[in-house]
C-alpha cells in the first residue's frame, strides 16, 4: 500500500510510515501491512537490518483515531467506528507488536518530529532509537481516555524502571528529545540536518556485522530479564557453539590474523 513503504538497499530495508497529511497516524489496515512487512524481513537473508521512520517531518502519531469524518459525522459516530471490532482489532494491533519484537535482526527507529501513542511504542519497540533534536515522545494514551498499547505496558518498565513508567503512562506528558535520551528510551539526539547521515552509518555497520552472532544476541538480551543467571550462561554457552560453527566466525579469526575487515556473508 502506499502508506506504507519499503526500500532496499545494501543489506537495509527502511520501512516509511506514508501518511504525512495525517502525521503518519496507522488505520487499522496499516497495521496489518506493518506486520506483515516485519514477517518478510524477518525471513529475508538480504535484509540485515531494519529502519523504522515517518514521512513528512513526524515519525507517527499513532493509531488514527478520528480518521477523514464525513460532513455533519460528529464524536459518537468516530467512538461507534472506534468500537467496531473490539477485541480482534487490538489483537491485530498487538500482532504487529509482536512481529516487530519477535524480529531476530537489528531494528533501528528514526525519529524525527513526534512518536505519541502507539507510533511512540513502535519506536520503543526497536533495538536502537535515534532522534532528531527536535522529536518529541509522548504516551498520550490517557489523555484519550485509554490505557496503554502496542507493548507500552511491557517495553516501559523494562526501559525505564515501574516508577518511572507509571508516570509517563499517568500524566502522557510530552517529552522533548533530550528528555527521553535522559530517560533512557533514546541512545542518540543528533541535529534534525544530521538524522539520515547518522542514521545510515548505523544501520549499514550493523548490516556489515555477523547476522547470526547479532541475532543471538539480541534474542539473549531480550529474555535476559526472565531468566536466571545460570540459565543466561547456559544460553551464552548454546550460542557461541553456534557461532564457532558458522563460516562467519572463521572469517572474523582470518581477518583479524590478516589485520582487515572481515566480510560476513550470515552462514
Amino acid at each position: 500500500m502506499d502508506e506504507i513503504l519499503i526500500e532496499r538497499d545494501g543489506g537495509v530495508a527502511t520501512l516509511t510510515i506514508n501518511r504525512p497529511e495525517r502525521r503518519n497516524a496507522v488505520t487499522n489496515d496499516m497495521w496489518d501491512a506493518l506486520r506483515e512487512v516485519f514477517t518478510e524481513v524477518a525471513q529475508r537473508d538480504e535484509d540485515r537490518v531494519l529502519v523504522v521512520t515517518g514521512a513528512g517531518g513526524a515519525f507517527c502519531s499513532g493509531a488514527d483515531l478520528g480518521g477523514t469524518p464525513s460532513p455533519g459525522s460528529g464524536a459518537d459516530d468516530a467512538a461507534a467506528t472506534l468500537r467496531e471490532g473490539g477485541l480482534a482489532r487490538m489483537r491485530r494491533i498487538g500482532s504487529a507488536a509482536l512481529a516487530l519484537h519477535r524480529l531476530p535482526k537489528p531494528t533501528l527507529a528514526k525519529v524525527g518530529g513526534v512518536a505519541a501513542g502507539a507510533g511512540c511504542n513502535l519506536a520503543l519497540g526497536c533495538d536502537l532509537v535515534v532522534a532528531s533534536s527536535d522529536a518529541r515522545f509522548s504516551e498520550i494514551f490517557s489523555r484519550r481516555g485509554l490505557s496503554l498499547d502496542f507493548g507500552g505496558s511491557w517495553l516501559l518498565p523494562r526501559l525505564i524502571g515501574l516508577h518511572k513508567a507509571k508516570e509517563l503512562a499517568f500524566f502522557a506528558d510530552i517529552l522533548s528529545a533530550d528528555e527521553a535520551m535522559a530517560l533512557g528510551i533514546v541512545n542518540r539526539v543528533v541535529p534534525a540536518e544530521e538524522l539520515d547521515a547518522f542514521v545510515d552509518d548505523w544501520a549499514r555497520r550493523l548490516a556489515a556485522g555477523p547476522p547470526m552472532a547479532l541475532s543471538l544476541t539480541k534474542t539473549m538480551l531480550n529474555g535476559s530479564l526472565a531468566l536466571s543467571m545460570d540459565e543466561a550462561l547456559e544460553a551464552e554457552a548454546q550460542s557461541q557453539v553456534i557461532n564457532f560453527g558458522t563460516a562467519d566466525s572463521r572469517e572474523a579469526m582470518a581477518a583479524f590474523v590478516a589485520k582487515r575487515e572481515p566480510e560476513f556473508k550470515g552462514r
